[in-house]
């Protein structure tokens, strides 16, 4: 079969995934959703807020998943949303999430910055490189997919 998957794609794709589960279970073991995870930690790399639409662009999650979670997050105050002008709307962290991602989400980057902090810079441009280059020739390629 001329399209199987050959064993370096099958390894790719073992650890893309395993790094997928190993964020959900980070999340599972803070309390929180993935989405909500995902959330907080985009706001977190923001500062304290971040722009509804900039968590839905870059965390690949759809715009449904994202307003339920927002929702409940409001429901148990740890956020709160900001209308800025007609069409752009804030999301804020409220005083209880602040608390909460000082609890979850830091820890998360801390684990990120001790893991990157670990290796050479040479390497860490290496895999930023290497990520970079592959996202972007995949982005390409299914340009023209049907």
């Amino acid at each position: 079969m001329e399209n199987r998957v050959g064993e370096v794609m099958k390894r790719f794709n073992y650890l893309s995934n395993e790094i997928e589960n190993a964020y959900h279970e980070a999340a599972l073991k803070c309390g929180l959703s993935d989405s909500a995870m995902i959330i907080l930690y985009t706001i977190c790399n923001n500062g304290e807020e971040c722009l509804l639409s900039d968590v839905t662009q870059l965390s690949g999650i759809s715009k449904q998943t994202i307003n339920s979670s927002i929702r409940r997050l409001e429901e148990d105050d740890v956020v709160y949303l900001e209308t800025l002008g007609r069409r752009k709307k804030k999301i804020c962290l409220t005083d209880k999430g602040k608390l909460l991602v000082k609890d979850t989400v830091f820890k998360i980057i801390r684990i990120e910055n001790e893991i990157f902090d670990s290796w050479t810079a040479e390497e860490q441009k290496l895999y930023i490189e290497l990520t970079q280059r592959y996202l972007s020739d995949f982005k390409e390629r299914i340009k023209n997919l049907v």
